[in-house]
């Protein structure tokens, strides 16, 4: 796999650390080993002492007498007259006059100067190795080196190329492509980076897709309704039959309720699907929030009976979006019902659920698939003409999302369709549950 400029520029800047560190420890080592020549303490106490005991003899026997010096001693002892020194700094020569002892260090090897004091001979010691870091000292910082740049290279790989990835992913996801997700992370680091990005993108593709569903099916469901208008205004322009004309202004007003009420849904739904209100989840008694949305749709001509199996049984919710909810179910069951609707009421395990059945037509198998959808449209038994939008549905669904739990529709025994919510009775935050 070809490196990325990404981990070649984290890489090398890593290992460019090291190397600058490793070099300052080596200038601190070569000020120390220079400090240490300059502080030849014993070797220029020696040479002072071999200085005075050649000055007790003759100056023809010094060459002798420093050949025995440093066979016995093994040193690299001689002598040399002054005017040798030609070749040095005038720096070099005046140390000498002013301490009687200089030292002379180039690269590897150090040589110290004494000049005899009352004459003009220099006594040399060396040239003597200078003192090096050990080898094996320089051998294992070697290998620490490379294996701190083994380490970093196998911990900065991965995230170079997460980083990477990530990167190309968001370029991508910026020129439309919503469909892009990031790979799975090698970097544990990067990992949480990954995840973030991936939920949003998901989270932005289906605001998205939400969007252009909605306002491809909002132009739909407004076309209908604004088409028959205005064939009724065409017609009433035209008809001269008080009975017509009524009828006519009858459709217009159907139809202007008809929008009212779609609007009226789609702010609703739009509200409920840009942010999640805040919920108050408080226990309270589920028989008596069936029992008030049953009385509020007294005006029904067909009966509406209750199942109550839960008796005071307390569950936690948001009471007025479970009311909602159940009222969408009710409103849904009138619509699309004859003249009998059923509710019941039980618990399951640890659930509470709700069943709202009416005796239509029924749902098909395929339709229930897609009957919480926006808009979703399904045989001629629940079609426009029946009044419904495809929202109500849609808004019951994202209430159970919201109480962690589901909704569904069946067959119902009274021959049309039951609808179902179920949610926990104990709400917990961290607990989802899905359609079955």
């Amino acid at each position: 796999m070809k490196l990325g400029r990404t981990f070649f520029s984290l890489y090398f800047l890593i290992v460019s650390t090291f190397i600058i560190f490793s070099w300052l420890l080596d200038e601190v080592w070569s000020s120390y080993l220079e400090q240490d020549i300059e502080s030849y303490t014993g070797y220029k106490v020696m040479l002072s002492a071999v200085g005075d005991f050649l000055n007790k003899h003759p100056q023809e026997e010094w060459p002798d007498i420093i050949t025995r010096l440093s066979e016995k001693y093994q040193l690299p002892l001689s002598i040399i007259p002054e005017e040798q020194l030609h070749n040095k700094s005038p720096v070099h020569r005046n140390a000498l006059h002013q301490g009687n002892t200089h030292v002379y260090y180039d690269n590897n090897s150090v040589v110290l100067h004494y000049l005899i004091e009352g004459s003009n001979v220099i006594l040399t010691l060396g040239p003597a190795k200078m003192p090096t870091r050990p080898r094996s000292e320089s051998i294992l910082r070697m290998l620490i080196l490379a294996a701190l740049a083994l380490v970093i290279f196998v911990w900065v790989w991965p995230m170079s190329r997460d980083l990477d990835l990530l990167r190309k992913a968001t370029i991508s996801f910026g020129k439309g492509e919503f469909n892009t997700q990031a790979p799975l992370a090698k970097s544990a680091s990067i990992e949480p980076m990954i995840n973030a990005f991936n939920m949003m993108a998901q989270r932005i593709k289906v605001l998205i897709t939400a969007h252009k569903e909605l306002t491809s099916a909002v132009s739909h469901e407004l076309r209908t309704p604004l088409a028959r208008t205005k064939f009724a205004l065409q017609m009433l322009s035209t008809s001269k039959d008080d009975s017509k004309k009524d009828k006519y202004l009858q459709q217009i007003h159907n139809d202007v309720n008809e929008l009212d009420e779609l609007i009226n849904e789609m702010l609703i739904y739009a509200a409920f699907d840009s942010d999640r209100p805040k919920l108050s989840f408080k226990p309270t008694r589920i028989a008596d929030v069936v029992e008030i949305a049953a009385t509020q749709h007294s005006q029904y001509q067909g009966t509406i009976t209750i199942d109550n199996q839960v008796d005071d049984v307390l569950v936690e919710c948001d009471q007025h979006f479970i009311h909602r909810a159940l009222s969408n179910y009710i409103i849904n069951a009138i619509k699309y019902g004859k003249d009998r609707i059923h509710i019941t009421v039980r618990v399951e395990k640890e659930d509470c659920i709700i069943s709202v059945e009416d005796n239509g037509e029924g749902v098909s198998e395929e339709f229930k698939q897609i009957i919480f959808d926006v808009f979703s449209r399904g045989d001629q038994s629940r079609n426009r003409e029946t009044g419904g939008f495809g929202l109500g549905l849609a808004i019951v669904s994202r209430i159970m999302e919201w109480h962690h739990g589901y909704v569904d529709v069946k067959d119902s025994e009274l021959g049309g369709a039951a609808f179902i919510l179920s949610w926990p009775i104990h709400h917990h935050k961290n607990n989802t549950k899905k359609t079955p």
